[in-house]
């Protein structure tokens, strides 16, 4: 076996494409988030259909831009090039395993597949070292068929959901979410994204639009503390509002619940959303204890649930 770090990968075949690697594992549910940005969208979207033609560890892809985002099983599974992979290439993600704080990937490529997981991937930043198997794997493109094992950090999930730091006079939520975003400089944390929540607009206790905000972040298992507390602090510090309600959920599962309907749909009280945050474990920071606690737990459960979030109960693109 052949073991090499980002930099000597790219002292052997010169610099590639890859801009950033992140893998987000959570354990309990047996899921993991593969993150990849490149230089080019044609690129990443040649790697997604082929990656999801071999299946492997591969659950489902999805690409805004240049990047895609795999969904993954932990475990190492068959991949399937189909009978025509020795005419046009192929790459497969063959899985995923943890080992306490490192994540480690399995590749394989055929042709100029190959070149993808053992030459621009593995010198990716994010990327700890990349294990080859035999010399024979180093030697990317071709008709080969080679393999990788890459070796990067274990991040986790927390998702944040922000209400009730305006008043009808001043401020936006989601104004002071994205700048608490912006301002986090924590190493160890990767912010992802950020996503306003259109909640119930008919309630009678509210700003204009009724709208709440979630922060995305990976973060190391060590470091979740410290986000949190600078996502607290941040908020509460410039909260114009003395009811800011801020609620967070840990992991790749994202929680079933009737108040996903409810909370865009329904007035609720402040105690029957605390009690269904506790029954989905999903943990309130806020200092106010208040009734921006609700729309915290909208933020939340619709944190990770796409486009949708921002629309009406059931709008659809």
């Amino acid at each position: 076996m052949v073991t090499l770090t980002p930099s000597e990968v790219r002292e052997k075949y010169g610099q590639m494409f890859c801009k950033k690697f992140l893998v987000i594992v959570d354990e309990k549910a047996g899921k993991a988030e593969i993150i990849e940005n490149c230089r080019h969208r044609g690129a990443i979207e040649w790697d997604v259909m082929n990656r999801k033609r071999a299946g492997g560890a591969v659950e489902s892809i999805s690409v805004e831009g240049a990047s895609m985002t795999i969904s993954a099983k932990l475990g190492t599974y068959p991949i399937n090039f189909g009978a025509a992979g020795e005419h046009i290439g192929g790459q497969a993600l063959e899985g995923v395993t943890v080992s306490r704080n490192l994540v480690t990937t399995k590749w394989a490529g055929i042709a100029g597949a190959g070149v993808g997981i053992a030459v621009c991937l593995p010198q990716a930043p994010g990327v700890i070292k990349t294990e080859y198997p035999t010399d024979d794997d180093l030697n990317a493109g071709g008709a080969r068929t080679c393999r990788t094992s890459i070796v990067s950090p274990k991040y986790v999930r927390v998702s944040i959901g922000i209400d009730d730091t305006d008043t009808k006079e001043s401020g936006a939520t989601w104004v002071l979410a994205s700048k608490c975003a912006e301002a986090c400089s924590i190493e160890g944390v990767e912010y992802l994204n950020m996503r306003l929540i259109q909640l119930n607009p008919k309630v009678p206790n509210k700003t204009t639009n009724c709208v709440g905000s979630a922060l995305n972040f990976a973060v190391l298992p060590e470091k979740e503390k410290e986000l949190l507390d600078f996502v607290r602090d941040y908020i509460e510090e410039r909260a114009v509002s003395n009811s800011t309600g801020i609620a967070v959920l840990r992991g790749l599962s994202v929680p079933e619940s009737p108040y996903l309907e409810k909370i865009k749909t329904e007035i609720l009280t402040q105690e029957e959303c605390e009690r269904e945050a506790e029954r989905l474990g999903i943990e309130y920071i806020d200092s106010a204890c208040g009734k921006g606690r609700i729309g915290a737990l909208g933020a939340v459960l619709w944190a990770n649930r796409n486009i949708e979030a921002a629309g009406l109960y059931g709008e659809h693109l």
